[in-house]
């Protein structure tokens, strides 16, 4: 990629493209346009010398002024959340198909470089995650589809339009499938938050209060992987600027259960808590994990910061917010 290109950043004000946008800043992109939905006030991350546009890129005109002139467009634009949110607002998911629809358009419109598409774990065949034991997910795996309801196939349709897109009219699409993103700037409450920021914000609001219980969606024992945002970062430039054009897994492979990873932030804040397991709440899948067989032997890497590192930075950014 070249630092005196135009590179915009749809959903620039979300957590993973406020993290991207800052990766870019200090790698010397110096032409960084960043459009989010939000009023730059509610952005994640937000920087006076970057071109910050507050547009609605489910309209089609919106994602033309997006990418006039940029030759690298990253587009993690969606509306989406954690668990909680994404099993109550599955038309709302579904209805971020216009953004990359259209985002598509305007980059062939404008000729576009590189075209870099969010995808997700919430993609593969939910058939093959019915167990906490799970054999970790390969890319191969998203097919014969039976996607996470709404988000997820609003997900495997979008990858489907950049395939296609790189056949008819040979725009460079590149496409990540995002296992469980963490870190500092995340969201943390609200409703959208993911397990790692949930679990840091409710083992805080025990410590503080001194009522020390937390509750647990679901029995605690269902299991994923989480991929610290640093990882996510650089990982998406090497696969933007990498020569596959097929979906490629990225997450960490290292498989955890939810009540290990309440075990783990009871241990970063000093404190046990009384656990109450939530039962009837959203839970999503049994177990999901990243095969990074691909991904190793295509770029030679996969993500590598360890679980009890991010989740210490994490915990230590939400107890600052809190505090």
């Amino acid at each position: 990629m070249s630092t005196d290109q135009v590179v915009a950043v749809a959903g620039g004000g979300g957590f993973i493209g406020g993290a991207m946008v800052a990766r870019l800043r200090e790698l010397g992109y110096s032409r960084i346009r960043s459009i989010d939905v939000k009023p730059v006030s509610e952005w994640h991350q937000a920087f006076d010398d970057v071109e910050n546009l507050v547009l609605d890129l489910r309209d089609r005109d919106a994602c033309r002024t997006a990418c006039r002139d940029a030759y690298y467009v990253f587009n993690f634009a969606c509306d989406m959340g954690g668990m909680g949110f994404i099993k109550t607002h599955q038309g709302d998911c579904m209805l971020s198909v216009l953004i990359n629809t259209h985002m598509l358009m305007a980059a062939r419109e404008y000729r576009v470089g590189h075209y870099f598409f969010s995808s997700s774990a919430c993609v593969y065949n939910t058939q093959k995650q019915e167990s906490p034991d799970v054999t970790a997910l390969k890319e191969a795996d998203a097919y014969p589809a039976f996607a996470e309801d709404g988000y997820g196939w609003e997900k495997l349709f979008s990858e489907r339009m950049c395939r296609h897109f790189t056949e008819d009219f040979a725009i460079k699409t590149r496409v990540a499938r995002y296992h469980n993103v963490y870190g500092p700037y995340g969201t943390y409450d609200g409703g959208r938050e993911k397990a790692p920021a949930a679990i840091c914000r409710k083992v805080i609001e025990a410590k503080l209060s001194g009522r020390h219980e937390i509750e647990i969606w679901g029995d605690g024992e269902q299991t994923r992987s989480f991929m610290y945002i640093d990882d996510c970062t650089f990982g998406t430039l090497k696969i933007m600027n990498s020569d596959v054009p097929q979906p490629l897994n990225l997450g960490s492979s290292y498989l955890v259960s939810i009540s290990r990873l309440v075990d783990m932030v009871e241990h970063i804040a000093g404190i046990r808590l009384t656990r109450r397991y939530k039962l009837d709440a959203p839970q999503g899948v049994r177990g999901r994990n990243s095969d990074n067989t691909l991904i190793q032997s295509l770029l030679g890497w996969e993500p590598s910061i360890p679980l009890e590192v991010g989740m210490e930075r994490t915990y230590q950014w939400i107890y600052d917010q809190m505090k």
